[in-house]
């Protein structure tokens, strides 16, 4: 039984194209045979496993770039000759039995050193490849790496080449001295020098001194004025040498036949070497044509069921991309609800290359290829898959048009089950429209009895109506714009579509005279239905349009109510840093006025309260109450409690002390007084840190340097005029703000990307270097580094400098599709 129908259906759905575009991706006749083999399968488990196994080379090619793809020579028939004894394997054929191990080998080892879970399936399939250090060891002892034999290949070849190199050297010092002796004679010209015919070394001698030196005569020129004549003595020495390149020759057979009889029991193991080569080429060939057509892995199912989104045909995709323009993308849906969809609309609408589109891709699924398609899509698995779609009429089997339809549809319905999928382009045509009609319907009901999942295409009403009406069949249209009588090339499922035959009829420039007559012998029915149809049609794009624009405001009225959330998130986790900032700046100033006020009490009892030393510390305390209440912007209620309470105590202490002892001392201490006082700018002597004098004593001073206060030695205090005050912190903040704006400035300008290509290492890294510095200072946590490929000289140096930086995280190709290995993509640990 047929699962394809009919044979030529590779070419109907254009899937011989396909199959040449595998076979200009191949690298070695291996991997041409498995494309040649590939054919159409139903088992489930084999065809997600070849699936599996692309989609993970497809992983390969996006993300490694060090696969081994070189070397893949077929020795099959080389390791077949030498199954019989005296057998013996070339040195060109030994040379590429050694490159192409190699690669067997690189590749077993590629995949042995992922882990378990990444390539599962290609891993698997190195299990039973076998690798032979023996062999490569063996071959290494045999040829060099251009592929020659090596003198040291053994003993006897050593000395037989080493005998031939002296006879050699001694017969060119002898020829050159016989010819020498020739012109000194005159019997040859003085610019003549020795010469090979044959192989053999020969002097160019006058035809008439032929004869005076003793040799044998090899050739003559075009003219015969010169005779290329070989001396006896040469010939000998020439004839010794022949033999001794005979016997090199002997000596190299029996080294190859030596070798091939010692691999002639893992000839088996070899051979399955190459299939194992020969279907890694197969499987990375189509991974290349999946890249190629954006192809993806489809969700899988072991049913029939069809529901794709967004699927393109590769082939045309390709064509009109070199016309620089666009496909349009087809969504299509069959289940069991809905099994047959019948497609109308106009002519050239597109409703044949949606059939082809579903022939090629489930065709191109079941012969293991990945398929261009949306994430999501959903696909099946059908036993067989029939197509009626051109012209196959035959003069030789007397088959018209519309004979050679019927026999389709014959086979269709003699052997479709409930897992066929067929696909019927132009239903019912070729013959009178009524009876043609009618025929079709029956089919269809037929096919629609049998439950099997099909496309059909079709401009017959009859049709139509029977799909509005009959379950498991839907109306599906190819889209026209009937305002601008251009088709849209969009599919559109639920109901049918009109051939717009009228306005085409009409576009073209058929007299009008003409359309009313087929107006009026079409019947008004008729007229109106097509006439209705195109104001579905209107009307829904109508909609359409305007669901689109409410779909794209709401899309950017969300965009917008996310970006504001953000925005206050942000500014509510911003409020909060402030607001802990601002406590512990409150906190911190209010230890700092604590500390002050007992230490103003303690100066107080030390001074044993002097009134114009307990005056002081009053003023210098209220001064004190109105930068904090400035400061934290409330009144602290500890710090009146503390205040009042000093104010009580000094009140009573004046009220004991004897009215002597609230006079002013006189002396040492008054000047001090007039030279320094609480509020005053000072600075420590030596340094240019401007702080503000809180009070003073014989010893110490407190000086409140911003937000911190401290005490220290009153000598190492100086007092700053107003004006010197005034100079010191002008050219502080003029200093501090410069800072600030060369540091946004810089933040604004710095590029998360630098390019080093065509620099040297040791100009490349120095310039990284400062590059990651001010991205850590940015705080930017991911970086582009563009090098380039070339010879991956530079691109080794800089990632093995990247690996010694303790904020690099972690650092890796950029994507293909953005540079791939010609750029580093940079995380930092931020």
């Amino acid at each position: 039984m047929q699962y394809i129908y009919p044979d030529h259906f590779e070419e109907k759905v254009g899937f011989d194209r396909i199959r040449t575009m595998l076979f200009s991706k191949c690298l070695s006749t291996m991997g041409k045979e498995w494309t040649e083999e590939m054919h159409f399968g139903k088992q489930f488990e084999v065809i997600a496993s070849q699936l599996g196994e692309v989609n993970e080379f497809v992983r390969i090619i996006r993300e490694v770039e060090n696969f081994p793809a070189s070397h893949f020579y077929d020795l099959r028939s080389a390791l077949n000759k030498i199954k019989l004894e005296g057998r013996f394997l070339e040195p060109e054929e030994l040379f590429d039995l050694k490159r192409s191990l190699e690669s067997v080998r690189a590749i077993v080892q590629f995949f042995k050193k992922q882990e378990d879970d990444v390539f599962a399936l290609l891993k698997k399939k190195t299990e039973r490849v076998q690798v032979f250090p023996y062999i490569y060891d063996r071959i290494d002892t045999i040829i060099n790496k251009f592929g020659k034999i090596r003198d040291n290949a053994s003993p006897e070849l050593a000395q037989i080449r080493k005998t031939i190199l002296s006879l050699q050297s001694n017969m060119s010092r002898r020829l050159h001295a016989i010819l020498k002796q020739a012109q000194k004679d005159g019997l040859v010209d003085e610019d003549a020098s020795v010469s090979i015919r044959d192989g053999r070394a020969v002097i160019p001698i006058p035809a008439s001194h032929k004869r005076k030196i003793k040799g044998i005569v090899y050739d003559e020129s075009g003219t015969g004025k010169t005779s290329y004549v070989e001396p006896n003595e040469i010939v000998e020495m020439n004839n010794e040498i022949r033999e001794l390149e005979y016997a090199e020759r002997r000596e190299v057979v029996r080294i190859l036949t030596a070798f091939s009889n010692d691999i002639r029991p893992y000839l088996p193991d070899l051979l399955y070497s190459y299939d194992f080569l020969g279907e890694i080429d197969f499987i990375r060939s189509k991974a290349l044509l999946a890249v190629e057509f954006n192809a993806i892995l489809p969700e899988i199912y072991d049913t029939p069921l069809v529901q794709w989104q967004k699927a393109v045909h590769p082939l045309l995709q390709q064509a009109l991309k070199r016309e620089n323009r666009k496909i349009v993308p087809l969504n299509i849906q069959l289940d069991r609800e809905n099994q047959i969809l019948l497609i109308s609309g106009p002519n050239a609408g597109g409703k044949s290359v949606c059939l082809k589109t579903v022939g090629l891709l489930q065709y191109m699924l079941q012969c293991g290829l990945l398929i261009p398609l949306e994430e999501g899509s959903k696909t099946g698995i059908f036993d067989q898959i029939f197509i009626d779609i051109g012209d196959e009429q035959s003069l030789e089997n007397d088959l018209s048009t519309y004979s050679s339809h019927l026999m389709n549809m014959k086979h269709f319905v003699k052997f479709s089950n409930e897992k066929t999928l067929v696909l019927i382009d132009e239903f019912g045509t070729g013959t009178e429209p009524m009876l043609g009609g009618a025929i079709a319907e029956a089919i269809l009901d037929s096919l629609n009895q049998q439950r099997v999942f099909g496309l059909i295409t079709t401009h017959y009403t009859n049709l139509k109506h029977f799909a509005s009406s009959a379950p498991g069949i839907v109306n599906g249209a190819m889209l026209y714009d009937a305002q601008n009588m251009n088709p849209l090339f969009q599919l559109e499922i639920g109901k049918p579509g009109s051939s717009f035959a009228f306005e085409i009829a009409r576009k073209i420039g058929l007299p009008e005279e003409i359309l009313e007559k087929a107006t009026q012998k079409v019947g008004v029915k008729h007229i109106d239905f097509d006439r209705n149809l195109r104001k579905i049609n209107r009307d829904q794009r109508y909609w359409e349009i305007k669901r689109q624009k409410i779909r794209k405001v709401e899309k950017s009225l969300d965009e917008t109510a996310a970006s504001y959330q953000s925005e206050l998130e942000e500014t509510k986790k911003l409020r909060k840093e402030i607001m802990k900032k601002a406590r512990e700046d409150a906190e911190a100033l209010l230890a700092g006025v604590n500390k002050r006020i007992e230490n103003t009490i303690l100066e107080i009892k030390k001074a044993e309260a002097e009134k114009e030393k307990t005056k002081l510390a009053r003023q210098g305390l209220e001064e004190l109450k109105k930068e904090v209440i400035k400061a934290t912007g409330e009144n602290d209620q500890q710090l009146d409690k503390k205040m009042e309470k000093l104010r009580r105590r000094e009140e009573k202490r004046n009220q004991r002390r004897p009215d002597e002892s609230k006079k002013e001392v006189p002396g040492k201490q008054s000047e001090k007084k007039k030279e320094l006082k609480p509020g005053d700018k000072v600075r420590i002597i030596g340094q240019n840190t401007i702080g503000e004098l809180i009070e003073f004593g014989e010893k110490n001073a407190v000086v409140a340097f911003g937000q911190l206060i401290t005490t220290m030695p009153r000598d190492q205090v100086e007092r700053l005029s107003n004006n010197e005050a005034k100079k010191a912190e002008k050219t502080y903040r003029k200093g501090g703000s410069q800072l600030l704006n060369n540091y946004s400035e810089r933040r604004l300008s710095f590029k998360s990307e630098i390019d080093v290509r065509g620099q040297r290492a040791e100009e490349a890294i120095p310039k990284i270097q400062e590059f990651i510095d001010e991205a850590i200072m940015f705080e930017v946590a991911q970086l582009r580094i563009l090098h380039g490929k070339g010879h991956g000289i530079l691109k080794e140096t800089i990632r093995n400098y990247l690996r010694t930086e303790p904020m690099i995280r972690s650092f890796k190709d950029e994507h293909v599709d953005f540079g791939g290995a010609g750029i580093t993509l940079v995380n930092l640990a931020l």
